[in-house]
């Protein structure tokens, strides 16, 4: 342990032998010295602080110094009641308060509690306790704040993080000065109840014990009773007024001081009104002149020279001085040319006619929507979706938006935000709307009215609001290009977010044999199949296998999708129903295999131009046949060609599924709906 943890321990366990054993009256004079220059400190900590987590202990703080305090009563009481003598500060601020006199010394010490007890810490428990409760209560929407600034690429994940932080910690501090407050109004009331006992006994002891008369035991004991309850409460006063001044701090980027100034004399109006109402109190009343027209002068002088001060930081000349100043410099920063080279991993663009669809206080939720997005893809595919730039752009028409990824566009479409999309379940043309196409699968539908709604949901339609056409829109370009927002910065995250349960696993597959990179070109060829990459135990545990055997990333992936074989199951499997599917003939299957080149850089198809368009006319003739059964067409081959017939039909048929005989469980049943014929 560290000297300060240690002397921090020991001034508690100091504390408490206070409340137990007797100390000598010099020791108390030090102490209570000690304890009005530590609340003095407290207090000059509390005034110029920022914000309220600037001083996070002080409830801590509150809570030491108070029990402090009370050791300290209950030392001085001990010590005026058997000696009749608590020390020379304590003598020393008796006699100099009550100056001879000690019914103006109780009356005066009578009215410093009053003052604390009632005034000051009644407030400040009040305030505390509306602080706590309003913190609490606004926390989720803070959190809804920072996760749509997050959303908007308004901040960073480390920005959002540390602000999640201090909401936070800011309503634990709130809570503590709840409590804290408390130990302030309690210690204020002990003070009432050890005067009265140190001047009741005080004067008892001193009759019987110590033998004074009836009226030397009471100006004794009256005086070290009020030097005592003094010593008590003016660092007491001290700690209240510090309390208040921290739980009514409001937001501010100033301390008290600087607030004041800036805030109570920022208007020059008011100080001139002011300071004419004091002079001519002095003029036309009987209050002497020698007090009002000095403070007069001052506020009309205070206000002239503010006056001045703000005229010459108004000056038009003078602003636009500074702004082309401020505008140079920041042409000359490298920072600025820099950060014109950022390119958004998603952006989201919109015209000005879509404003509402995110505008909360239109009723615009879009982006409470992205966090869903991004959560659920998060689920699906296995990793973190950046976050999704949103702005509004003059360039587009007003009721349209696009979509862009790492830059380049990807989507585009049109909302109607007074209409709904409807889509017939069949032929059903009925309903009268403006004919659209929809845009994330591409059906044809129509934009209708409030009015024919009803009846169109009636009639079997699928019905959907515009916030929600674009965000599945939304969520489906984001689904099909994970594989390009997956770097290898990315699969670095996920790579360190794995090491923390599996760091073995992890150390025997990377660095080597497989690099960052390596291991992002397999989970992203998997993440351009649709494959979840969620079970990255399983895909490690499947590379770390065949790492030593080949480091050809397309190999290794087949292997990994062999590996995940109950997930892709699954996927494509719903309960007990059996896998529809097209099957590919062998005479074709062999006919890939030999076209297939191996090279130094890795193996690829070579296939006769000829023959591959023989073969994708093919798979194109039974896809149509399974689409018209109403079905999702799936194609099946054996382990061997899989990748090699991915490559064939990756730019015509990019989202049909093509699986092998290993990917599939060895329980589920296999049923044929077509067989892929080249004549």
């Amino acid at each position: 342990m560290k000297i300060r943890d240690l002397g921090v321990l020991a001034a508690v366990i100091m504390i408490v032998a206070m409340l137990i054993i007797p100390l000598p009256t010099w020791l108390l004079s030090f102490l209570i010295i000690i304890n009005i220059t530590l609340s003095l400190l407290v207090l000059l900590v509390a005034m110029n602080m920022r914000e309220a987590l600037d001083f996070a202990i002080f409830p801590s703080v509150i809570l030491l110094l108070t029990l402090f305090r009370l050791g300290l009563s209950i030392s001085t009481t001990r010590a005026i009641l058997a000696q009749g003598d608590a020390g020379d500060v304590v003598e020393t601020f008796g006699e100099f308060v009550t100056g001879g006199n000690i019914l103006v010394g109780l009356v005066i010490f009578m009215l410093l509690v009053i003052i604390n007890f009632i005034v000051i810490t009644k407030g400040s428990e009040r305030v505390a306790e509306v602080a706590a409760r309003f913190t609490l209560d606004a926390m989720p929407g803070k959190q809804m704040s920072i996760d749509a600034d997050l959303n908007a690429g308004m901040i960073s994940e480390k920005e959002a993080r540390e602000r999640r932080d201090k909401v936070s910690k800011e309503s634990d501090f709130y809570g503590a000065m709840d409590g804290a407050t408390k130990f302030v109004k309690g210690d204020a009331i002990a003070s009432i109840i050890m005067v009265f006992i140190n001047l009741l006994f005080g004067i008892i002891i001193g009759m019987v014990q110590l033998g004074y008369e009836m009226a030397d035991a009471a100006t004794h004991f009256s005086t070290l009773t009020v030097g005592d309850g003094l010593v008590a409460q003016i660092p007491a006063l001290l700690i209240s007024t510090a309390t208040g001044i921290v739980v009514t701090r409001a937001a501010s980027d100033g301390n008290l001081g600087e607030d004041i100034a800036n805030q109570l004399f920022a208007q020059s109006k008011l100080l001139y009104i002011a300071g004419g109402a004091i002079l001519l109190l002095g003029l036309f009343t009987p209050l002497p002149e020698w007090i009002t027209m000095p403070i007069a002068a001052v506020l009309i002088g205070g206000a002239y020279f503010i006056n001045n001060k703000q005229k010459k930081s108004d000056d038009p000349e003078e602003l636009l001085e500074i702004e082309e100043e401020v505008a140079a410099d920041t042409m000359k920063s490298p920072e600025n040319v820099v950060n014109l080279l950022n390119v958004d991993p998603i952006e989201f663009e919109f015209g000005y006619g879509l404003i509402p669809l995110v505008d909360a206080t239109q009723g615009g939720d879009l982006l409470d929507r992205v966090v869903m997005i991004r959560r659920q893809l998060a689920l699906e595919l296995g990793i973190v979706i950046p976050v999704v730039r949103i702005r509004d752009n003059i360039q587009l028409q007003p009721n349209e938006y696009r979509i862009k990824v790492k830059g380049n566009e990807m989507a585009r479409g049109e909302l109607l935000l007074d209409h709904y999309l409807s889509m017939s379940p069949g032929d059903d043309d009925s309903i009268e709307g403006i004919d659209t196409i929809e845009p994330s699968f591409g059906l044809p539908a129509k934009w209708i009215t409030e009015k024919v709604k009803e009846d169109a949901e009636m009639l079997g339609y699928t019905v959907v609001d515009p916030p929600s056409v674009v965000s599945t829109h939304l969520t489906e370009i984001i689904r099909a290009n994970a594989h390009d927002l997956l770097g290898r910065q990315e699969t670095k995250q996920l790579i360190d977010h794995l090491r923390e349960n599996y760091p073995i696993l992890v150390e025997e597959l990377t660095p080597t044999p497989l690099s960052i990179g390596e291991i992002q070109k397999v989970l992203a060829r998997l993440l351009r199949e649709n494959v979840s990459i969620r079970n990255l135990p399983i895909i490690f545990e499947t590379l770390a296998d065949y790492a030593k055997v080949t480091s050809d990333t397309d190999v290794l992936t087949e292997y990994v999708r062999q590996g995940l074989a109950r997930q892709i199951t699954s996927q494509y499997v719903s309960g007990g129903d059996s896998l529809k599917v097209i099957t590919i003939p062998g005479k074709i299957e062999k006919l890939i295999a030999d076209s297939v080149q191996q090279t130094d850089h890795g193996n690829y198809l070579a296939m006769n131009p000829q023959d591959s368009q023989n073969v994708l006319e093919a798979i194109a003739k039974e896809v149509e046949k399974v689409s018209f059964m109403e079905q999702s067409p799936i194609i099946l081959c054996s382990p061997g060609i899989r990748m090699y017939l991915r490559q064939l039909t990756e730019r015509y048929f990019s989202q049909i599924p093509i699986l092998s005989y290993n990917e599939l469980d060895a329980n589920v049943e296999i049923q044929s709906v077509g067989v892929v014929n080249v004549e």
